[in-house]
């Protein structure tokens, strides 16, 4: 199921959510120029590879430091496709701006590294001696997410559900559709861990982290009245508007 759009209020200029998605889209570019060798040196310094800090000894072996941290969160600025870009810069594009408008834009951004690391950190946890680099904005995002949900619960999202051929169209609320994607991360995460691998190359517990994390913030955001003010509007695009429910 892939969100098409909602209702929540949106920023009308979101300029944080711009500039994440052209830096992930930037980086990513200049990756697939780079060389097999060059690729698989960024990986080494920037993805996040458990053994790092499980293993210091063999880190250091191979030429990995396992006092930088820094892969908690550069990790988060790398894809392993285009698919995988595309689906995360998508979900960040449909959810950001509301949530970019809620918490203000260095609310949003410590929203989104808040997430990253919390991601990277629960992967780290789950994952404590593998040797495979993990990458990708997902986890940051699922903060994103799980942050619309609690703030906005009742916005409306438009799901495209394919069934074989044809395309179906299902407006759920913001609180359901989130509800039910951490449902299927704690099922495929709990699944990977009774495994003993990660399961088809999906960092499910690194979605959990990222998740809970943003439920916590936005809880913490509107205690404190973080944001706010930023200039908003409504979806005013041409696919055919929600039911009420």
């Amino acid at each position: 199921m892939i969100p098409i759009y909602d209702t929540a209020p949106r920023a009308r200029t979101p300029v944080v959510v711009y500039g994440m998605i052209l830096a992930n889209v930037a980086i990513f570019i200049w990756m697939v120029g780079l060389s097999g060798p060059e690729t698989g040196w960024v990986l080494m310094h920037f993805a996040l590879i458990p053994l790092r800090y499980s293993d210091p000894e063999a880190a250091l072996a191979v030429g990995l430091d396992p006092t930088s941290y820094w892969p908690l969160l550069t990790s988060t600025f790398l894809h392993g496709g285009w698919l995988h870009l595309g689906l995360n810069m998508w979900s960040l594009w449909i959810f950001g701006p509301a949530m970019e408008a809620h918490c203000g834009r260095l609310g949003f951004i410590l929203l989104y590294a808040a997430g990253a690391v919390a991601a990277s950190f629960a992967h780290l946890v789950a994952n404590w001696t593998s040797p495979v680099p993990a990458l990708g904005a997902s986890g940051a995002i699922a903060a994103v997410v799980a942050a619309y949900a609690v703030t906005y619960p009742r916005a409306k999202v438009m799901l495209l559900v394919p069934i074989l051929f044809l395309p179906l169209f299902v407006p759920v609320s913001a609180l359901f559709f989130a509800a039910f994607w951490f449902v299927l991360q704690i099922l495929q995460g709990t699944q990977e861990l009774f495994a003993g691998s990660m399961g088809a190359g999906v960092a499910w517990w690194a979605h959990i982290g990222g998740f809970l994390l943003g439920i916590f913030f936005a809880k913490v955001a509107d205690a404190l009245g973080l944001g706010r003010g930023i200039e908003t509007r409504r979806w005013s695009g041409s696919v055919p508007r929600v039911p009420r429910r």
